[in-house]
């Protein structure tokens, strides 16, 4: 099984931390503005950067990916473990992006659309740009293979 590079908790830390920012500003003007709520309602944007960082952790350590013979298996999540498996036969197309988060600490992710219906692709971040696209061009040679086979 493939772990993610450990830069991409910088990534799910930074979101935390764009998130709890913003709270923390609505709920200042909030307390400011509005008689009816006190301003200790701010110290929740601490919590919410507190709990964001340990959920980035905790996911961190639960991501895991492999290619296998016929598909590709993912496993996934804090509360909820998920794991799923895309057949090469189902992959459409595979791509490999980079948000500038993601390049800033030298990072990027592979998405991998399936046939099917909406929203039925999956994403495996996390990797550097190599691997990204390495991942990239082995899910789509391995795509064009099982389609081979699978052909009438």
């Amino acid at each position: 099984m493939n772990r993610l590079h450990p830069r991409v908790r910088l990534v799910w830390a930074a979101r935390s931390v764009v998130s709890a920012a913003v709270l923390g500003t609505i709920l200042a003007v909030a307390a400011r503005v509005l008689p009816f709520v006190p301003r200790e309602v701010v110290g929740l944007a601490g919590v919410v950067l507190l709990l964001g960082v340990v959920h980035a952790l905790l996911r961190y350590r639960s991501w895991r990916y492999e290619v296998r013979d016929d598909s590709i298996y993912l496993e996934r999540g804090v509360l909820t473990r998920v794991r799923t498996v895309v057949p090469f036969v189902r992959i459409q197309h595979v791509d490999s992006s980079r948000s500038p988060v993601e390049r800033a600490v030298g990072l990027g992710r592979v998405v991998v659309y399936t046939a099917g219906s909406r929203g039925a692709d999956v994403t495996v971040p996390g990797l550097t740009p190599t691997a990204a696209d390495d991942l990239r061009e082995r899910l789509k040679r391995l795509a064009i293979r099982a389609e081979g086979d699978d052909a009438v």
